[in-house]
């Protein structure tokens, strides 16, 4: 990957990264040096931590930015004041940034362009000036919001007050001058830096290491590492693949906090609409993706399947494209069906629910049967490569 000259410097940007960092490793182990580290500094960071890292990936990310879902005014304006508490701009400028980079992933109008460098992905786009600022058209419909405007015009106010007054404050209630520097540095100033890295993760890492489930269209990746240390935006192919859903998670077992935060406020009916990406959908790319992977690995190693592998395969790739093509029918005739307002929707309805039942079923059961097929395919290529390569 080349990496992109640097044209500008973003003087404040740099001293504040920088600055903050050299704090982070001077100043607060010399702190916890003379006074010590007690329980109210670590919960201060921790909560901190969660309440602003929540509102970047909640907040900013999943509700502005993509709009996977809608929300009452008490979850807009804590995640805005906390969002700011990041020093990460503006809501209305960070989702300007990330719909450009969706736009435009892996090209020249991508603001963190994976293709310029790690460095410039991770950290550097914030650093240097490589491209003209965007002028906010992407973001009209976050401009007619109230809140979001207020943050806006207000926001290094809300960040310093937020970021570093309110924990000083907090520390100087527990213990004086002593706890108040304490606060600052801690439960300010390094809480500050684990959010930023936290976040430039996710457009450095998760463009570099990982897989790719369900595209190889851009460079974003998957991996269950980097959703440990990211609220859950480590399951980034998928996140790229079905932007507008509200999960990135999207399977029971994947760790996702963010996901599971909405879910909770959409049971206290603080959010509503959870906006979902149809399961077919998600299992004819992975299918589709998984056909893509095995053929170019056949033709790149110029490899001659047996006959019979080959129509195994074939039938099982046919029959669950089948099976997921009948189930999406039934589904879809379900939610028509169920919109209707007439007389005989409810038995109809029983009647297509039991055949939504049966294709489920059927879907199960060729999945089953292509993922053996897949083991087949993998083992047999395994051995003809290593045989050629012997």
């Amino acid at each position: 990957m080349g990496q992109a000259p640097p044209k500008t410097i973003r003087l404040t940007n740099s001293i504040f990264l920088t600055g903050t960092a050299l704090l982070t490793i001077t100043a607060v182990p010399a702190y916890i040096w003379a006074y010590g580290l007690d329980w109210f500094q670590v919960a201060l960071f921790l909560s901190l931590f969660i309440a602003t890292g929540l509102s970047i990936t909640l907040g900013y990310h999943r509700l502005f930015s993509h709009l996977s879902f809608k929300a009452k005014w008490p979850v807009k304006l804590s995640t805005l004041v906390f969002g700011a508490a990041t020093f990460e701009n503006s809501a209305l400028c960070w989702s300007s940034d990330h719909r450009d980079h969706h736009k435009h992933v892996d090209h020249d109008k991508d603001p963190y362009n994976i293709n310029n460098g790690f460095f410039h992905a991770h950290i550097g786009w914030i650093m240097f000036k490589h491209q003209p600022s965007s002028n906010l058209e992407n973001v009209k419909d976050l401009a007619q919001d109230p809140l979001v405007m207020w943050q806006h015009k207000n926001y290094v106010a809300i960040a310093l007050i937020a970021s570093f007054v309110f924990p000083t404050l907090l520390g100087f209630l527990w213990n004086g001058w002593i706890g108040a520097l304490g606060a600052f540095l801690i439960g300010g100033v390094a809480r500050v830096v684990a959010v930023h890295h936290m976040t430039f993760c996710i457009n450095s890492f998760c463009h570099f290491i990982g897989n790719q489930p369900y595209s190889t269209k851009n460079s974003a990746r998957d991996s269950a590492i980097m959703a440990l240390f990211t609220f859950g935006e480590g399951y980034h192919n998928f996140h790229h693949e079905f932007q507008s859903d509200y999960r990135n998670g999207v399977k029971a077992w994947q760790f996702d906090p963010t996901k599971w935060s909405i879910w909770a406020l959409s049971k206290l009916g603080l959010t509503s609409d959870l906006r979902r990406v149809p399961e077919e959908r998600i299992l004819r790319a992975e299918i589709n993706e998984h056909q893509r992977a095995i053929t170019e690995r056949i033709d790149t190693h110029a490899i001659e399947l047996p006959e019979s592998l080959q129509n195994l395969w074939q039938t099982a790739h046919d029959r669950v494209q089948e099976a997921v093509s009948h189930w999406e029918d039934q589904k879809k005739l379900y939610t028509a069906t169920a919109k209707k307002q007439v007389a005989e929707s409810s038995r109809k309805l029983d009647e297509i629910r039991t055949h939504v039942s049966e294709a489920t079923t059927q879907v199960r059961i060729a999945m089953n049967e292509w993922r053996e097929a897949q083991r087949e395919i993998h083992q047999q290529l395994s051995m003809l490569t290593n045989g050629a390569a012997a």
